[in-house]
């Protein structure tokens, strides 16, 4: 394990809006405004046709090949995530969220477009921070660097 401190700086309260993808307006949104780190809570309605990465098909296999979940119909959500700019200096957001319809669930990373229904909102935590997302060679993930 490795770990470092970081200091709670601004909170943004954000509204997303019908259509607009999760992840490009929080990204969109740290970079306008310079935060290099953050952590973020999400809460609203996803639209019928968005998509989480919900696993990979074999943990064992590189290189990793992702499975994706289709919503089909609204559903509601939640989710829970960081952002942490890249080694090109980009924030990049990581994000996890749980959606329902009616009996059934399913929870995911949300990088493939959980686009908003209605409802969209996003408590942003700035951190005073020196981490950092670096690419792993073995797996392509952008992995937290301490």
């Amino acid at each position: 394990m490795d770990y470092s401190e970081a200091v709670l700086n601004r909170i943004f309260i954000l509204r997303l809006y019908d259509g607009e993808v999760v992840h490009e307006v929080l990204e969109n949104f740290a970079e306008k405004n310079n935060v290099k780190s953050a952590v973020c809570l999400f809460l609203g309605g996803a639209e019928d046709g968005s998509k989480l990465v919900v696993g990979p098909k074999d943990g064992n296999a590189c290189p990793i090949e992702p499975m994706t979940a289709l919503l089909k119909g609204v559903h509601e959500g939640c989710g829970v995530g960081t952002v942490f700019c890249n080694s090109e200096g980009k924030p990049k957001l990581h994000m996890h969220g749980s959606f329902g319809r009616h009996n059934d669930a399913v929870t995911g990373c949300m990088r493939v477009g959980i686009k908003i229904w209605s409802i969209g909102e996003v408590v942003m935590f700035e951190l005073s921070s020196s981490a950092r997302r670096e690419k792993d060679q073995k797996t392509g993930f952008e992995l937290l660097n301490l």
